[in-house]
């Protein structure tokens, strides 16, 4: 197993030079394909318990507090994995970690939806967070070595959008479960680890770690794909002697974009989580919405969002990768609808506000997960995809779901409106910085590099 998981060296059968470009666009395709449709997998195991928690608290007799502490081992486990699981990405087989991390949570969930215990649920929780670690950094690898920067914003933006069409998904087979099983929780969990399961077979099937695996030649000579590094300098390459530990330092630790970009992700799931994970128990309890109906619109928040995420990205792609800069419009949008969605009582206002706030936060989520990426070489990809998960899910998503469960249990929902606001300030502070950064960087490296 740990041979089959490891990268795998380069083809001897190379593809001929009149074919490459064909090769190329049909491996891409499978490529996408693959990252997409794995990532739904991942979030339809993800987003289980939080869909159910309604009927969880009413059947199980559990508090909003109890729901907030499984969400939030979730979170912390999640945070660790995706710092370890990120930086051994970039070691293994992207592909196939990617089929493993979706085929360990698949059966770690049917576990959890086998019990009502709440501490063996936390337990769970935390083990499904670690293989569900695998998942973006495998993804994100794979991204950056099969698409050049030009087209690199659509490309991840489209992956991006499959875990809101994921989402969406996982409120269907929730559903569907519902009402073939005539109601039985246990039952929704084990329909959502059947369809992973089949997702892993596509996974395997549609996939390829990176091009020199197929007989293709790397991107960055396919395409002259470059990396503008925080010191000036530019890089090309995908592979190294480093180990995961000397990359993590030079490449990670020591590179100030990489914290600015990390800490406005950070605040971002703060906003994301803190209103994704309560939008059931908020709108019933605060709002006066229909439980059925609330619970589907966890579904329209991240489907919605799907078409603009993608637009955006191409945006700026447009914009010749001002990611920054976007993103910053984007998070000013946001504050107006979260307002809307916190003020107002006309239901019709705070669904329509709702859906365009998932464009809104998923938009620059997703380019910032793209500029992690980008001012790193190819080869610490993983590294960075998990650097930013770890603050992303122990700060982010935590503060979100435990701080906010507590917050609002004691205070009510207006300590949850304080907390969003605050984090969406940081993260506009910190895109600023970034913004100037990213200008600075490049005009610095062409200068060198003439």
């Amino acid at each position: 197993m740990l041979n089959w998981i490891l990268k795998q060296p380069p083809s001897k059968k190379l593809v001929p030079k009149d074919k490459i470009a064909s090769s190329y666009k049909w491996h891409q395709l499978g490529v996408l394909l693959a990252t997409c449709i794995g990532y739904i997998g991942y979030y339809i195991i993800r987003l289980i318990f939080t869909t159910e928690q309604t009927d969880i608290m009413k059947v199980y007799h559990f508090t909003t507090a109890d729901i907030g502490l499984v969400l939030s081992c979730f979170g912390i486990g999640y945070g660790f994995a995706k710092l370890f699981m990120g930086a051994l990405a970039d070691k293994c087989d992207s592909n196939r970690y990617l089929m493993l991390g979706l085929l360990l949570s698949a059966i770690l969930n049917i576990f959890l939806g086998s019990t009502r215990n709440l501490y063996l649920m936390m337990f769970l929780m935390f083990l499904i967070a670690v293989t569900q670690g695998m998942g973006a950094a495998a993804c994100q690898r794979m991204i950056q070595l099969w698409w050049g920067k030009r087209r690199r914003g659509t490309i991840y933006s489209i992956w991006s959008s499959a875990h809101n069409a994921g989402s969406f998904i996982c409120v269907a087979i929730v559903q569907l479960a519902t009402f073939l099983f005539a109601g039985s929780i246990s039952a929704v969990f084990y329909t959502a680890s059947a369809v992973s399961f089949a997702i892993c077979i596509l996974i395997l099937v549609l996939g390829a770690d990176r091009p020199q695996v197929v007989g293709l030649p790397d991107i960055s000579t396919y395409t002259g794909d470059k990396v503008y590094l925080d010191n000036g300098k530019v890089s090309t390459t995908d592979s190294t002697d480093l180990s995961i530990w000397q990359i993590f330092v030079k490449y990670i630790l020591k590179n100030k974009l990489v914290w600015a970009v990390t800490l406005t992700s950070m605040s971002l799931y703060l906003v994301r989580y803190g209103i994704q994970s309560w939008i059931p128990s908020y709108l019933v309890q605060n709002k006066g919405f229909d439980a059925s109906f609330a619970k589907w619109l966890i579904g329209i928040f991240e489907l919605a969002s799907v078409p603009g995420v993608i637009i955006i990205g191409a945006i700026s792609d447009a914009l010749k990768g001002r990611r920054a800069l976007v993103s910053i419009v984007c998070v000013i949008g946001m504050l107006i609808c979260l307002t809307i969605y916190f003020f107002s009582s006309n239901h019709t206002m705070i669904v329509v506000a709702l859906m365009i706030m998932g464009n809104l936060i998923y938009a620059p989520l997703t380019l910032v997960g793209l500029m992690v990426n980008e001012v790193v070489p190819k080869f610490a990809v993983g590294s960075s995809t998990g650097f930013m998960g770890f603050f992303q899910y122990i700060f982010g998503e935590t503060l979100a779901t435990a701080l906010i469960g507590i917050l609002v249990n004691k205070y009510g929902w207006i300590a949850s409106n304080t907390v969003l606001y605050v984090a969406s300030g940081f993260a506009i502070v910190f895109l600023i910085y970034t913004a100037i950064s990213e200008v600075k960087l490049q005009k610095e490296a062409k200068t060198k590099n003439k």
